[in-house]
């Protein structure tokens, strides 16, 4: 059995060992189609949201609250794709599954603390949209640089203590014979799946905590759409409305992609699940989404669009 050759530790009455990753289902001769595939978006990902930082960072005309969230959005998907892919790009090609503890540790705290940020940044770019459309003569005194650092500060220890709360307790349980992880990464939800001792108290800790960091950032959003789309049903033009949700259908569109996909993954009823379903929904907030907000977020901005040429243009000249 492959399980004889896997090294374990002990450290106290916690038994730390080595965990090994199923991986996606597919047959030997998909393996490198899908290496290539996760590949490609893996680089797309990484390469569009590189130049949308230095987009910003070298155009005065993006040093604004709404590209400061973007930079900082775009940074945490650099940061959250880096966490799973390569790994799992590492898994299909060398055929080995093993991780280790560990490393299935720092893994899911860096998963959990970029899924809570990105939720947070989420809120923190609604909130830019409902202060631009709904009060723009407020706009300078309600987004101020020290708010906007407030706005990004803040996520970051919020999401840095619920990280490390969740993995607190996760380190109280025992692990016992079932070592294989049916996913391409770790994850808090299946490795307790795993545990030998009773989760209830971690199952309450994501009701409750994760639940809360998830649902209050939403419930912002949510908020603040409702606010802006009474604003623009006052707009008198047809074209003016229609200019306005224009404007934020793009972030529309990114909110309902990674709030579908959270959903399907952590709050289905307990005798719905289904570990292929859970990658599915796994592979779209981690490489689809990720991939798909520069396009939603950047193509059609004019005013990004022109940075972002500017910013190649330069770059030829200079290596030329």
């Amino acid at each position: 059995s492959r399980f004889r050759h896997s090294k374990i530790m002990h450290q106290g009455n916690q038994t730390i060992s080595e965990f090994f990753l199923l991986g996606l289902t597919v047959v030997s001769e998909q393996q490198q189609h899908i290496f290539m595939l996760f590949l490609c978006m893996y680089l797309v990902t990484i390469v569009e949201n590189l130049l949308i930082i230095l987009a910003i960072i070298n155009d005065a005309h993006l040093h604004s609250p709404m590209y400061f969230f973007l930079g900082n959005l775009s940074f945490t998907d650099i940061c959250f794709t880096t966490i799973t892919i390569p790994k799992m790009l590492a898994d299909i090609q060398s055929q080995s599954l093993i991780i280790s503890f560990a490393g299935c540790l720092t893994q899911m705290y860096f998963f959990m603390l970029l899924v809570d940020l990105d939720n947070f940044f989420l809120a923190a770019m609604a909130y830019d949209l409902n202060i631009t459309i709904c009060h723009p003569l407020h706009y300078a005194a309600l987004l101020s640089p020290k708010g906007c650092v407030l706005l990004v500060v803040t996520p970051w220890v919020v999401s840095n203590l619920v990280s490390v709360l969740h993995l607190s307790l996760l380190g109280l349980l025992n692990f016992c014979d079932q070592r294989e992880i049916p996913h391409f990464f770790c994850d808090l939800e299946t490795m307790l799946r795993l545990a030998c001792l009773d989760t209830q108290i971690n199952d309450l800790t994501i009701l409750v905590i994760g639940g809360s960091v998830i649902f209050i950032p939403f419930t912002f959003i949510f908020v603040s759409y409702s606010l802006i789309g009474c604003t623009v049903l006052r707009i008198p033009s047809a074209k003016g409305k229609w200019k306005t949700f224009s404007t934020c259908g793009s972030h529309f569109l990114a909110v309902a992609l990674f709030y579908g996909s959270i959903v399907g993954v952590y709050f289905p009823p307990s005798s719905a699940y289904s570990a292929e379903r859970d990658k599915v929904a796994a592979i779209m907030y981690t490489v689809v989404t990720p991939m798909m907000k520069p396009f939603r977020y950047s193509l059609r901005n004019k005013d990004m669009k022109g940075a972002l040429r500017r910013l190649l243009i330069r770059e030829i000249y200079f290596w030329r």
